[in-house]
């Protein structure tokens, strides 16, 4: 019972019409009674804004609801049922360093054996960023400690160092978990520069839907004369909405998500690059 999306455009008014047309893919019902976190990263400018909320209490949360305000070509959302640390701020996803955000879903196998040995590996600078109790925030830090021995922490490196270094922290983690009898974690995670997403699909069920040209942009914008003469060139508009975490409790109407012929399923362990107006490129993990 959790949702990680990311969506990835090139018109930032036509980011919460991309959420919307597509609700039931952004959206998760509580069940049993247990409570749900969200938050929202994304970027204006040079702005890193996140909206995080560590509790919500409706029945069912809805991130196209949460973001239908949003001006912006770059966002990543997150759902958590909590299974690692409490309903907390420090706990919500998405994490943020400088420009980088992170958010993954999953959770890292025999975590509490494993947490010391993963957390030594990260440098004291970085350490000293760690705020909650996540695994998932320890898993982010270790890729910015990848990140690190590169030397591309600063600025924006090219995708392809980030997926090597979303990689090589898949690695570590199995291999640390591995030295306690671990089975290979079974976790997704995205994370994102401003300048592209990459993301890492090692658990469950994932899947895309590209918005390209001008007949899926007559249909995000509608009606809405003000919003097509923002718009005027219908035919370059190209989004990537993703997401994952797939249940029997998604449904787009009667239809099955990965039955949709809209959207397709990303293949198992898998590695994503999503940026601005093209499709995303896949590599095997």
């Amino acid at each position: 019972m959790a949702r990680l999306i990311a969506v990835v455009g090139n018109r930032t008014e036509l980011m919460a019409r991309v959420l919307e047309s597509e609700r039931e893919a952004v959206m998760v019902r509580v069940r049993d009674g247990q409570s749900l976190g969200w938050g929202i990263g994304f970027y204006q400018g040079d702005e890193v804004l996140m909206r995080r909320r560590p509790v919500d209490d409706r029945d069912t949360v809805q991130l196209a609801i949460s973001a239908a305000d949003v001006r912006a070509d770059v966002m990543i959302g997150h759902v958590r049922s909590a299974t690692v640390g409490t309903l907390r701020t420090e706990n919500t996803h998405p994490f943020r360093f400088r420009q980088w955000l992170f958010a993954q879903t999953g959770t890292v196998p025999e975590f509490a054996a494993v947490r010391d040995r993963l957390v030594a590996t990260i440098p004291d600078f970085l350490r000293a960023q760690i705020r909650g109790e996540t695994d998932a925030e320890i898993v982010f830090h270790v890729f910015l400690s990848f990140l690190h021995d590169r030397g591309a922490l600063e600025g924006t490196p090219p995708p392809s160092v980030v997926r090597e270094a979303l990689r090589a922290t898949l690695s570590l983690v199995d291999t640390t978990g591995a030295e306690v009898g671990a089975p290979p974690a079974s976790i997704n995670a995205l994370v994102s520069s401003g300048e592209f997403t990459v993301v890492l699909h090692a658990g469950a069920s994932m899947a895309y839907r590209v918005f390209s040209g001008k007949n899926d942009a007559e249909l995000l914008v509608g009606d809405d004369a003000a919003l097509r003469r923002k718009v005027p060139e219908l035919a370059q508009v190209h989004f990537v909405l993703l997401a994952s975490d797939f249940d029997e409790e998604w449904s787009f109407a009667a239809s099955s998500p990965l039955a949709e012929p809209r959207w397709k399923s990303v293949p198992d362990r898998a590695i994503l690059v999503l940026e601005r107006g093209t499709n995303p490129d896949i590599e095997a993990l």
